[in-house]
């Protein structure tokens, strides 16, 4: 493709992100959870831009975009795409750039075919807004939607099975959806959500890693009392002691090279000004690329928690919500890439991941590698997040190269030719 034509694509795609964005539950911003009535324009849109490629356009029963564009000599597939959810006043481009970055490939590939088919996936949820279990669409691919999660609810009550059904959907059906040996691997191109691209000054990036997370809910318990009559020290102020131990969170990430660490949600109950308050409920968030040095910080932070809360004169309980490894990303996938990057007269660089994506968890099932974009600022989960429009003609071009190469690589051809 010549450079004039990767230029024009790459205007589209930006066009249709901020097409895709209006879509949404909220009139003056962007919010678009799992399964509400906005998907449905999402899929509508996806599809119009599929089905004149000859892709075969369908949505599984938990509510992901799947469109298969075939290959010439087998039935096997390569997946590209990434997730259709936003959170709550989001950016344009988190997760739909990878899924319409997917559709200009196939455009830029047809009517040509592979040796291996394409399919498209704009996986229905990985954010974890609605429910507060990330990654509901992918993990039905990989087997992992079972009744628990089924059957847990939103804020107004309402199960995921629920949401489901209410969006049209069979969930008895969701078996149908999980992939089997005929995917080859899973491909994500994803905005970087961070500052280091822009920072050394490169494009693209290829992902070595996901970090592993773990996300708990901390609540600490005290007692209500008068804040002008009840003397300093005899207070069992639950929002006091949740105040030191987020201040030890901080010290901790800090001081320990690589983690990061986020108190980002925070109730307090009564909650008033002159009311000593009685609980103080706190999320936690901790990443690191290496499982021990989390699994060891999540413990201090724990025994910490447990200390604050003995000294001050109060009880502390933590419910864990999330706890995922860290997953290393297909080796042979991420050389290809590389080799993809270095193509558009780009250097490569590879980078750990500290935020979660789709591709770990179809890492369980097949082999899985991510592609990064610089974010201009490093900024997203935000109105304000963006993509150069030379970057996206970048990624156009590398997924375009990647595409050749996997095509001629007699070891991935031996992938997609098992049984």
């Amino acid at each position: 493709m010549r450079k004039a034509e990767t230029e024009n694509l790459a205007r589209v795609v930006i066009e249709r992100c901020r097409k895709l964005a209006s879509f949404s539950e909220d009139a003056g911003g962007i919010r678009r959870t799992f399964l509400s009535p906005a998907m449905h324009e999402v899929h509508a849109e996806v599809g119009s831009w599929l089905k004149p490629l000859g892709a075969e356009v369908r949505i599984d029963a938990a509510g992901n975009l799947r469109a298969l564009y075939p290959g010439s000599a087998s039935a096997q597939r390569l997946m590209i795409g990434s997730h259709l959810d936003t959170v709550p006043n989001a950016g344009a481009f988190d997760g739909i750039l990878g899924v319409v970055l997917a559709v200009a490939l196939l455009e830029s590939l047809a009517p040509r075919m592979l040796p291996f088919g394409v399919e498209v996936v704009g996986f229905s949820e990985e954010e974890g807004v609605r429910f507060g279990i990330p990654f509901i669409g992918s993990r039905a691919l990989v087997g992992r939607l079972d009744d628990e999660l089924l059957n847990r609810q939103d804020a107004n009550g309402i199960s995921v099975r629920s949401a489901i059904e209410k969006f049209g959907l069979n969930p008895a059906e969701i078996p149908q959806a999980r992939i089997d040996d005929d995917v080859s691997a899973f491909l994500e191109f994803h905005v970087e959500q961070g500052p280091i691209l822009e920072e050394i000054g490169q494009p693209l990036a290829a992902v070595e890693a996901i970090a592993g997370q773990t996300r708990m809910d901390f609540a600490f318990a005290g007692r209500s009392n008068h804040a002008g009559t009840t003397p300093m020290h005899l207070r069992r102020d639950a929002m006091a002691g949740a105040a030191e131990w987020i201040t030890e969170v901080e010290k901790l990430a800090t001081n320990t090279p690589g983690l990061v660490a986020t108190v980002g949600s925070a109730k307090i109950i009564p909650g008033a000004t002159n009311v000593i308050a009685r609980e103080a409920w706190l999320s936690l968030d901790v990443r690191h690329a290496a499982d021990p040095v989390r699994m060891k910080a999540v413990q201090d932070l724990t025994g910490r928690a447990e200390e604050i809360a003995r000294r001050r004169g109060l009880t502390v309980s933590a419910t864990t919500r999330v706890n995922q490894e860290a997953v290393s990303m297909d080796p042979t996938l991420v050389s290809e890439i590389e080799q993809a990057i270095q193509k558009t007269a780009a250097r490569p660089y590879r980078m750990v991941s500290g935020a979660g994506h789709d591709a770990m968890v179809m890492a369980e099932k097949v082999p899985a590698a991510m592609i990064f974009l610089r974010t201009p600022g490093g900024i997203s989960h935000d109105p304000s997040e963006s993509v150069a429009e030379d970057d996206v003609a970048k990624a156009i071009e590398c997924g375009l190269h990647l595409l050749e190469q996997l095509a001629a690589s007699s070891l991935f051809q031996t992938r997609t030719q098992r049984a």
